[in-house]
C-alpha cells in the first residue's frame, strides 16, 4: 500500500462526522454512517462511567463524531450530542439548563427566574422511594387531591387521632376552625 495514501486515510479517519444508524442497547454500541462508510459497532461516550454511571443511549438519526486516535475506524469512539435539523436545540435561552425527552416530558432549571420545572406528558407520573423521608422548606401549593396511607400532622396535631374539646356527642358538628 502507498504509505502516503495510508497516512491520508488515517488522518481522514481520526475525526469523522456521521449519523447514528443503529444502536445495540445490550452492548452499549452503535453503528455510524459517515459519507458512504458504515462503521463497525463502536462504543459511545457517556457523561460518567465509573462509580457514577449515566445511561443515555444515542438515537438513530442523531448526529455524532467518530474519534479514532490511530485513524483506524474499528477502534473509534462515538461522541454524540450534536444538534441537527432532525434534532434541533430545544431552547435558545442562555439561562436555561433543560432536558427534553422523546415522549415530550420536559425538565429544566432557569437561572434567571430561579425556577426548576418538571412537565410530565399525559399519563406520566413521578415515583420517589426515599426511606429516610423528604424535608421541604418553604411553602407548598398543591392542586388536586392529597392521599396519605397513615396520618398527616400539622403543628403537632394528628389529623387521624386529634380530638375536639367542648363538643357534645351525638349528631352535633363542630364549628368552623378559629
Amino acid at each position: 500500500m502507498d504509505p502516503i495514501a495510508d497516512l491520508r486515510r488515517r488522518l481522514d479517519n481520526m475525526i469523522r462526522p456521521g449519523t447514528v444508524q443503529a444502536v445495540d442497547h445490550a452492548h452499549a454500541r452503535c453503528r455510524v454512517k459517515s459519507g458512504n462508510l458504515l462503521s463497525q459497532w463502536l462504543p459511545w461516550f457517556s457523561r460518567r462511567a465509573g462509580n457514577v454511571r449515566d445511561w443515555e443511549p444515542p438515537t438513530e438519526g442523531e448526529q455524532c463524531i467518530i474519534i479514532s486516535p490511530s485513524g483506524e475506524l474499528g477502534a473509534g469512539l462515538v461522541l454524540v450530542g450534536l444538534n441537527s435539523d432532525s434534532f434541533p436545540a430545544p431552547s435558545s435561552n442562555q439561562n436555561l439548563d433543560s432536558r427534553t425527552y422523546g415522549d415530550g416530558t420536559w425538565m429544566g432549571y432557569d437561572m434567571g427566574s430561579k425556577e426548576m420545572t418538571v412537565i410530565m406528558t399525559a399519563g406520566g407520573k413521578q415515583i420517589l422511594h426515599i426511606p429516610a423521608g423528604i424535608e421541604i422548606q418553604g411553602n407548598v401549593s398543591i392542586t388536586g387531591t392529597v392521599t396519605v396511607s397513615q396520618d398527616v400532622t400539622a403543628n403537632g396535631i394528628s389529623l387521624v387521632s386529634h380530638r375536639h374539646g367542648g363538643v357534645s356527642g351525638g349528631n352535633s358538628t363542630t364549628g368552623e376552625p378559629q
